[in-house]
Formats: C-alpha cells, structure tokens, sequence
C-alpha cells in the first residue's frame, strides 16, 4: 500500500502559470505540467540558490524527497526548452497562491493532492457517455486519476436556469475541486468562468464514455484550449 503524500510548504507564487514558444498557437503544443511543489522546489533551489538541506526544511520534506522533486522539476523544464514544448504550472482552483507581502514572508501550508478532473457525464458511472452540453449537461463525474476513486455531481440546479447555466456549471466543477474539465462544447460565458477559477479545459470530449475519456487525458491526448468552441 503506498504511503500517503505528505503535505508540501509552498512559499512562493507563480507570476504567471503557463509559458510558450513564441508564435505557435497553444492548439498546436504539447503541453507539460509542472506541480506546485516542482516549481517551488526550483524557486528555493535555482533561484534563492538554497542548498538541498535548506530546501527541504523550508518544503517541510526530507532531503530525498527535495532531491527527487526538483530532479523531476530540471528535467520537465529542460524537455520543455528542447524540444519546444508549451509548460503549464498546474494549480489548485481551491487555494489561490498567497501574495508576498514586502518584507516578510507570506507561507501557508497545502497539501498538493492527485490532480482531480470533472468529466461531463449523461449518468452517474464511467461508463456512461461524455455529455456534450456542458451548461446543462446532467452532471459531472469528479476523478482523482491516480487511486481512479470518483464521486457524482447532479447538474440539475443548472438544467432548470433560463440563463446562466453555464456560470452556475463552472460553480459546480470549481466547488468540487477539480482543476481540469473534460467536455465537448463550452460557451464563452461558462469559458471565462472556468479560467478564472484556474480550470483547465479540454473540448472536442464527445462521441466517447467518461472513462474513455480519462483514458485520453492520462495519455497526454487532450490539448487544452485557450478559447471557447461554442
């Protein structure tokens, strides 16, 4: 049985959260995440110019565990300088970084949890098929895609709105915790709302089941938009 993931400390925030090769449209790159705990770990590191033990402390992890994480962080980076990839700092919508304030530190401590994904779903199970509606789709199937554990949210409150269902939809996914969403169709209202609350979107999700779908985003197969498709 693997041991749980211990909490990370992160100190520092991302001025900003995903970087690309200058005139390639984002739909043409591969994109590569980088945790919150790598990128902290390369701030303390490559940047302050801490030393391993150091790091740790300030990370609240063991010098192996500093090690491991910013190796994993070097080599994200440096493929993504190769090879001309786009990089993404993966974060999570519920705890928005802290803002640095002018001469102190300003730390709080977070656990960093498996990445948690919202799949539009027609019912309750992953075999069920993607919905292509995202505003009134019938709900949303919430995944961890490490232990694949996954809990049903009911759309219905949105079904029944003569307007705004898609800014009440982005409620839904936002609450429950999900940083990316796997749909087919998202208007530009809904759109907006979803990157504001730090969602990344993947579109074009359709024509397949819940679990298919999971199985093309663990692939690295969806491209994440930058603009709405509906």
């Amino acid at each position: 049985m693997p041991r749980p993931k211990k909490c990370r400390r992160i100190e520092g925030c991302p001025k900003a959260f995903s970087f690309k090769p200058q005139g390639i449209p984002l739909r043409d790159l591969t994109e590569l995440h980088v945790p919150m705990d790598a990128f902290e770990a390369l701030r303390l590191a490559d940047y302050q110019g801490l030393s391993m033990e150091e790091g740790a402390a300030r990370m609240h992890v063991s010098r192996h565990t500093f090690g491991r994480i910013l190796t994993d962080a070097r080599h994200i980076v440096a493929r993504a300088l190769v090879e001309g990839l786009a990089l993404y700092i993966a974060h999570d919508a519920q705890f928005p970084c802290v803002q640095l304030h002018p001469g102190r530190v300003a730390a709080r401590n977070k656990e960093l949890c498996m990445t948690k994904i919202a799949v539009t779903s027609e019912g309750p199970t992953l075999n069920d098929r993607v919905d292509p509606r995202f505003g009134r789709a019938g709900g949303f199937i919430v995944i961890d895609v490490e232990t694949m554990d996954y809990s049903y949210v009911d759309n219905g409150s949105s079904q029944s709105l003569a307007q705004g269902a898609g800014i009440q939809a982005a409620e839904n996914i936002i609450n429950a915790g999900a940083s990316v969403l796997l749909t087919g169709y998202v208007g530009p209202k809904a759109f907006a709302a979803l990157k504001g609350g730090g969602v990344k979107i993947g579109q074009n999700l359709d024509n397949m089941t819940v679990a298919e779908a999971v199985a093309e985003y663990k692939a690295g197969r969806v491209q994440f938009a930058d603009s709405p498709n509906k």
